[in-house]
């Protein structure tokens, strides 16, 4: 089982080097800087995102319990971050955070506003030229949808669904058309609108922008049967930090995604909800192969930028709690892996990133002009080596109840309504075990870390520092500039 341990890079490689020994990795796996890029072409960009993946579900980086043999190509193949963060949400849906931080590449307030006003990736890439497309997990809007891609198909707006009855839509001409329900997995009906366009795209000159977003590994945690076979309950190996309850009320404890087991949590429940989460995990990556087995038939791999990532994570258990409605490290951090043209295969990078950090990512490497409505930082400059980091600290937020910062090894949670503090040195203690905040050694350090949390704050417009502006309105809106 995963230990919570840093991924060495030499670990990596050897991987890499038995799935070439083993004749498992496709030609287009061999690292190296696309010829295509050469002579000036731009690359195609395909975006897969997953729905509640916690950063520690994927076997090549280091979790030994789980089988994702297409996401561990990926990560043979292509730059590994591990410790990508999000920065939380304004209310329990963090997926609708973590879209709107994502298309805008702006910070958790500013994002929420300016989904509905600002540039969208989608958009920008159209403009450059390029052929846009989607399916799947939008959760933002019709209107949003609409301005931000060209074309879509099995595109689900929001509401909930159980994978098997996912209402979905096609974007055709601007309008969202053809409303349905298909009987049959949501992953799977993603994949295959994915496959057809891959399939559309051969031999057109005319570079592509494909965002994919899974639904899965998200609940109701529905899969065929054979990959939840793969996961027998009994041979789950419980987490070191279960805990039946959580040991505080984080303001946050009855929320929909804690109702989904009992209280307090039994270790046989948190087994099955391990082994069916690992199954749709698994399930997810069957389908992610389909989809880069096209590509390649398609020849269209050598010159495609890959892009996987996932909203935010998972407790499945740990600290007491089911959701992702808190700022611990399987919470708030998820997988990222980048492979492409002149990305570095089998590289790790532990550098600080963010979810808004993307867009500016994929704008540079696709040669796009960054708009300065985007915060994030590209992370151009740690896949190819110029800097060994884009930001100093990392910050997260959940509604009004939680706040958190780290830097270096440490990290700070804050809970203002109850003004209770946590402090963790999570290089020592990944799991999050023991709390060093009431150790008088710690008093210097958690001024410090307080003090670069105001500053972020701050920065980012926390509503928190202006109550009478209401959290609804999601604070001042602050244009970046890039």
């Amino acid at each position: 089982m995963w230990t919570g341990g840093a991924v060495s890079r030499r670990g990596v490689l050897k991987g890499l080097g038995a799935l070439l020994a083993a004749g498992t990795l496709p030609r287009w796996a061999i690292g190296r800087a696309s010829a295509a890029a050469a002579d000036g072409k731009k690359p195609n960009v395909l975006f897969l995102f997953s729905d509640d993946q916690r950063f520690d579900t994927v076997a090549a980086l280091g979790n030994k319990a789980i089988r994702t043999p297409n996401l561990d190509k990926l990560v043979a193949r292509g730059t590994a971050f591990t410790h990508h963060y999000i920065q939380g949400g304004v209310h329990g849906a963090i997926c609708v955070s973590s879209r709107a931080i994502l298309m805008t590449g702006q910070s958790l307030w500013h994002a929420m506003k300016g989904v509905n006003e600002d540039p969208l990736l989608g958009e920008v890439m159209g403009k450059a030229g390029y052929a846009t497309f989607t399916t799947g997990k939008w959760h933002n809007g019709a209107a949003t949808c609409q301005r931000a891609f060209q074309s879509g198909t099995a595109v689900f707006l929001g509401g909930m669904a159980n994978h098997l009855k996912t209402p979905v839509q096609d974007l055709v001409d601007g309008k969202m058309v053809n409303k349905r329900t298909e009987p049959r997995y949501s992953s799977e009906q993603f994949a295959d609108a994915t496959v057809a366009f891959l399939k559309s795209r051969k031999g057109q000159d005319k570079p592509f922008f494909a965002y994919v977003s899974f639904t899965h590994p998200h609940d109701p945690r529905m899969a065929p049967k054979e990959y939840h076979d793969l996961y027998p309950p009994e041979k789950i190996e419980i987490p070191p930090n279960f805990l039946p309850e959580h040991p505080f009320d984080n303001g946050e404890l009855k929320v929909r995604d804690e109702k989904l087991a009992g209280f307090p949590r039994t270790q046989d429940e948190v087994r099955r909800h391990i082994s069916d989460y690992y199954a749709c995990i698994t399930y997810m990556d069957a389908q992610i192969g389909r989809i880069l087995q096209t590509l390649e038939e398609s020849g269209l791999a050598e010159n495609t930028l890959i892009v996987f990532n996932g909203d935010n994570g998972l407790a499945v258990g740990r600290h007491g709690l089911m959701g992702k409605q808190n700022l611990y490290e399987h919470s708030a951090r998820t997988p990222l892996i980048v492979v492409g043209p002149g990305v570095p295969a089998g590289k790790t990078c532990d550098a600080l990133v963010y979810q808004h950090d993307l867009f500016p990512t994929v704008c540079a490497m696709a040669g796009v002009a960054i708009p300065s409505t985007v915060e994030g930082k590209s992370l151009k400059p740690l896949i190819d080596g110029s800097a060994a980091s884009v930001h100093d600290s990392a910050f997260g937020a959940y509604r009004d109840v939680q706040r958190m910062v780290r830097v270096g090894d440490y990290k700070l949670i804050e809970y203002p309504k109850i003004k209770r503090t946590q402090l963790f040195n999570v290089a020592s203690d990944p799991w999050e075990m023991k709390d060093l905040s009431g150790e008088a050694s710690q008093a210097d350090r958690i001024k410090d870390l307080r003090a670069k949390l105001l500053e972020w704050q701050k920065k980012l417009d926390d509503p928190m520092l202006n109550p009478d502006s209401g959290e609804k309105k999601q604070g001042k809106k602050k244009k970046g500039t890039k």
